[in-house]
């Protein structure tokens, strides 16, 4: 069965400043995301991997190229056609988990919700839905700071999915876990692609990840290649 492109950029990539002072981050790159699956995303610091990420997030506006979401060119939106887009079709997912410590693991993934004017107790039940697909449906109401590093990243996680967006994006989601914590967290990324039709992107230096690769694609001084992954490190 084909699988439905989440999001594609075409040719994309990123120079900083100009003139004498201008540097590529990112050579122009073909990369197409497919709902269903994870795409790991490897290289070292300042290859350009978290720059593709940006652009494939619309986080930044690509200098040459364009990204497709859901095939639909975002080429000349505006700030505010952009920041609906990422608002409906894009969830992110960082190494920092940044929960409002205060704040109940409900409040804090209802916090998309709130900011788009989601009534309260329609918010509450999609918050709720997206804790428990995540594990965390005996959490509701635990506040961010008694809770471990794992769960705060599930409860993160849940956040990103609140506005029912086609893809995750995760930078480096778990660089700050330990072995078990780590291996919690990329089950639950993997159960959503394959049970939820999800695309994941994962950019990480963590080669833990590429246990649950379906593909992965290799950044090295700003340019992007789509690498083999070897039998027995790809996704079970």
């Amino acid at each position: 069965m084909t699988k439905a492109i989440a999001l594609e950029g075409r040719g994309i990539g990123k120079v900083f400043g100009a003139g004498a002072l201008a540097f590529r981050a990112l050579h122009p790159t073909d990369l197409t995301i497919y709902r269903g699956e994870v795409l790991v995303i490897m290289g070292p610091s300042g290859s350009g991997k978290t720059t593709l990420l940006s652009l494939l997030g619309l986080v930044l506006t690509p200098t040459e190229g364009q990204v497709l979401v859901s095939g639909r060119s975002v080429a000349g939106a505006s700030a505010d056609e952009l920041a609906r887009l990422r608002r409906d079709h894009v969830g992110f997912v960082f190494q920092q988990f940044n929960l409002l410590a205060g704040l109940t693991a409900m409040q804090n993934a209802s916090v998309p919700l709130v900011l788009r004017g989601t009534r309260s107790r329609e918010g509450d039940a999609v918050a709720r839905a997206a804790l428990e697909l995540v594990g965390m449906g005996d959490k509701l109401h635990a506040k961010a700071r008694s809770m471990s590093g794992g769960q705060q990243q599930r409860v993160a996680i849940a956040r990103a999915l609140v506005t029912d967006a086609g893809v995750l994006l995760c930078d480096e989601p778990t660089a700050s876990l330990d072995g078990a914590t780590g291996r919690g967290v990329l089950d639950t990324l993997r159960a959503l692609a394959r049970t939820r039709d999800r695309a994941v992107v994962v950019v990480t230096h963590d080669e833990r990840v590429l246990r649950i690769a379906d593909r992965l694609v290799v950044v090295e001084d700003g340019r992007a290649r789509e690498r083999s992954l070897s039998p027995e490190r790809s996704a079970s």
